[in-house]
């Protein structure tokens, strides 16, 4: 990937669904009008609010979009509408491994995106690389609207390159890891373990948020990651909201921050839970790929020189 070049009022943003149908009309509608107040000019791709069963209308729809996207010269982000599923099948469909056989552009054909989305769309912030954009792990089109004054400052400080302010957490024990931050949804980055799209996780630090999944599923997927080896060179995890995901108390469970504590707290390595990014409340954006320092003492996610990447 060449130098990043951040966004700046003027220019073209292109409005992808590549994950569930649009459900959010309204708050869709307040998310476009955010940014176009800070002067970009938003287009709506054609079909973006397609249906298909749960999906955002058919493989080859959503596949055109982003390939319409990255191909067009005059586009410099790429919004995505919301989360759900259907992303992971983008990446099947598209066959981002091979450039010869893709239905997108290599990257070195096309000038760099930025790609802005959270849950579902981990599964292409994750292939990046092979994309060719620089992803952001923040506010989607359907949630900008219910975030905080400071996060939506904080999206466009990330996009348009001033330094980012620490993020608070609740530091376990002791220790600093310094490496670059891999945002993601739990459940969709387990789904790539194994597969050609699981990106090298060596020297990283993953930040992890989830919604709607029980304590034991939470369970099941981090015992996935340590069987399959996969935090062997992670140097620290971050963890954002984890959010309704606590069951019925006359059910007998665990609770989601014991669950946490017994599949992560034997790793040796820093981790920082309750930091402000994920489902349901306050989604703090993170660059994907940034340098990062996770300070496990104080509880603090520090976001690091871009330039750094």
């Amino acid at each position: 990937m060449t130098d990043i070049k951040f966004l700046q009022p003027g220019d073209l943003l292109k409005v992808i669904a590549p994950s569930g149908t649009l459900r959010e009309s309204t708050n869709f509608e307040k998310g476009v009008e955010i940014w176009k107040s800070r002067g970009y000019r938003v287009e709506l791709t054609p079909g973006f609010d397609d249906r298909w069963g749960y999906l955002a209308g058919s493989d080859e729809n959503r596949v055109r979009q982003l390939a319409d996207a990255l191909n067009d010269p005059d586009c410099r982000g790429i919004l995505c509408v919301r989360g759900g599923f259907g992303s992971t099948r983008l990446l099947e469909k598209g066959n981002v491994r091979k450039t010869e056989n893709s239905q997108f552009p290599p990257p070195d054909s096309h000038s760099p995106k930025w790609l802005i989305g959270f849950s579902d769309i981990t599964a292409l912030l994750w292939n990046q690389d092979k994309l060719g954009v620089w992803g952001v792990h923040g506010p989607m089109l359907t949630t900008l609207a219910d975030e905080p004054d400071w996060s939506v400052d904080r999206l466009f400080d990330c996009i348009e390159g001033r330094p980012l302010q620490s993020l608070q957490g609740k530091g376990w024990g002791s220790g600093k890891a310094t490496g670059r931050l891999f945002p993601a949804n739990l459940t969709v980055a387990s789904h790539l373990l194994g597969t050609p799209y699981q990106p090298d996780l060596t020297g990283v630090i993953l930040a992890f948020e989830d919604v709607s999944e029980a304590p034991y599923r939470v369970d099941r997927m981090l015992t996935l990651w340590r069987m399959a080896g996969a935090f062997a060179g992670v140097r620290g995890i971050a963890l954002g909201r984890f959010s309704r995901c606590e069951i019925d108390p006359s059910i007998p469970s665990f609770s989601i921050e014991e669950v946490l504590r017994d599949r992560l707290g034997d790793l040796n390595i820093p981790i920082v839970s309750d930091l402000p990014f994920g489902h349901e409340g306050v989604n703090a954006a993170l660059p994907m790929g940034i340098r990062a320092c996770l300070d496990a003492e104080s509880g603090l996610l520090i976001c690091g020189d871009k330039s750094q990447l």
